[in-house]
């Protein structure tokens, strides 16, 4: 009898089942647009997709860093005696910024991938070499420094020591690789991109058919592996398609950081600004500090040592030299542990959880490097170094790629901006830098004859394993031009944030949330 009823329960609970599958009960419901009517990502209606608004992935290697407003520029006096990086108050979006410097593993990874891709062909010799750190930045003539020419780079002892003898050419073509090998994973991981047979030699030796995002995007790349029936993107016809940047799968480019972005990061002023619990539903204070001196505060003091009570009372807190010929302390009490650059993950993390903003190397930064810094720049989002372009065109009015696999690009014909408001050339690198003539306003940096300034030199910040303490501020700033490097520079990629300023999956939410109203009938 039990067995008669529960066969019978359970017809009619399939039953309804298929009723109410027939009654698309639970059939998704498409979304129409709030202007015309008609659904979005639906075949039936043409086939338009709209992704869901969504919060940007954090990349690998990257930290969320909440914009806001602080005082950009020098928070100590120039001990050189310039008038130079004057504070100015200075508003940057948020974004993502790597956690570490660096390292010589990831850097070695990159060079891999470079010599697997084009090492069969002698035509890419050059391009191949370009790519790899300058290990005699180390030499010094009196100094007895060629183990660390032979063996900092290579040495898998200093696999997570940041990469250095690397130029600002060198640090900006390895952000554009880690972009395509992050996108074509991304890819992988959604089967749009088929994944058999792709990783089992598929790679190797492809030369310009390598995966760029920016090709790809403007369909200059066809993967030998087509996307597989599993992939979540299909056009009006139910077939797989391609991704697009509407569909929120692609991350955005890895690049270096402005340096406002920088600077900013290095501050950390999260942990300045009082937050309330993660329980209560308010808005943190809204708190602008006065200008710290390094990128941490001890107990509201800036200090080189540690002042928390504890095993790290008087521990350093960067990796930098106190005077002459003190790098690291006396034997038995090594003061930060590192005569050299230290790993990247040593001493604390600051409020926005990124490692050696002070000290250990400095850092490039995209930024072209001008005197008077912010005195002429936007108030949002500062940056100097705009070169506008466009995707160039051949003969048959096609875009091409180079023989990298890349998209080539050319400046805007300024004939074309002429009408247009908010900018009229395409290289604006010396738009009102406060060191130009009236007439024509064109440049007097004449590098090599009356300055060593040019529109080459690159901003460099953060102080290193051989600066004074006086370099470790975030504000100060140097310069180097962007074809020569050191053993005391290294770099860290950046990603731009997009949407909500402070991130749609915040535990906190700290600007105006104010509840939907119900329109009065």
């Amino acid at each position: 009898m039990r067995m008669q009823t529960g066969f019978k329960n359970a017809t009619l609970l399939l039953a309804a089942i298929v009723t109410l599958s027939s009654c698309n009960f639970f059939k998704k419901k498409e979304e129409k647009s709030g202007v015309t009517g008609w659904n979005y990502n639906d075949k039936k209606t043409g086939g338009f997709t709209v992704a869901q608004p969504k919060d940007v992935k954090t990349g690998p290697g990257l930290v969320f860093v909440q914009g806001g407003t602080f005082t950009m520029g020098a928070s100590q006096e120039d001990v050189m005696g310039d008038w130079n990086n004057i504070p100015k108050r200075v508003t940057v979006n948020s974004f993502f910024i790597d956690k570490t410097e660096v390292a010589n593993v990831h850097y070695k990874e990159y060079i891999y991938w470079i010599e697997n891709t084009f090492g069969d062909d002698d035509k890419y010799k050059q391009a191949i070499e370009d790519v790899k750190p300058d290990t005699l930045v180390w030499r010094s003539e009196l100094a007895y420094n060629e183990p660390y020419v032979e063996y900092y780079f290579r040495h898998p002892s200093y696999n997570y020591y940041p990469v250095v003898g690397v130029n600002w050419k060198q640090a900006y073509d390895f952000c554009i690789w880690r972009t395509d090998r992050v996108n074509e994973r991304a890819l992988i991981d959604k089967g749009i991109i088929n994944a058999k047979d792709y990783l089992k030699g598929g790679m190797n030796n492809v030369h310009e058919e390598n995966f760029n995002t920016k090709s790809y995007l403007m369909g200059l790349y066809n993967p030998k592996t087509p996307a597989t029936k599993k992939s979540p993107l299909k056009d009006a016809k139910g077939k797989p398609r391609s991704a697009k940047i509407d569909d929120g799968i692609l991350y955005g480019d890895y690049r270096l950081p402005t340096e406002a972005e920088w600077e900013y990061a290095a501050y950390g002023y999260v942990l300045s600004n009082p937050q309330p619990k993660k329980s209560a539903k308010t808005r943190g204070e809204e708190v602008i500090s006065n200008k710290q001196i390094f990128a941490w505060q001890n107990d509201g003091f800036d200090n080189l040592r540690s002042t928390r009570r504890g095993t790290f009372q008087g521990a350093f807190l960067a990796n930098f030299k106190r005077g002459s010929g003190d790098n690291m302390g006396v034997a038995g009490g090594l003061n930060d542990n590192s005569a050299i650059p230290a790993p990247i993950s040593s001493f604390f993390p600051n409020g926005f959880g990124v490692y050696n903003m002070s000290g250990n190397v400095s850092e490039w930064v995209a930024d072209v490097y001008r005197p008077l810094t912010t005195l002429e720049g936007d108030d949002f989002n500062y940056f100097r170094g705009n070169e506008f372009k466009r995707a160039k065109k051949d003969s048959a009015g096609e875009y091409s790629k180079d023989s990298l696999g890349r998209v080539v690009y050319e400046n805007e014909p300024d004939s074309l901006l002429k009408k247009r408001r908010n900018y009229q050339k395409s290289k604006v690198i010396d738009y009102l830098d406060g060191d130009s003539t009236l007439e024509g306003r064109t440049s007097i940096y004449n590098y090599g004859s009356t300055t060593l300034i040019s529109d080459r030199s690159r901003v460099i910040k953060g102080g290193s394993w051989n600066d004074r303490p006086y370099w470790l501020s975030p504000g100060a700033r140097r310069f180097l031009e962007e074809e020569q490097s050191s053993s005391t520079i290294g770099f860290r990629c950046a990603m731009t944030h997009f949407g909500a300023p402070e991130g749609t999956k915040a535990n906190i939410k700290t600007g105006n949330f104010f509840p939907p109203r119900r329109a009065k009938k």
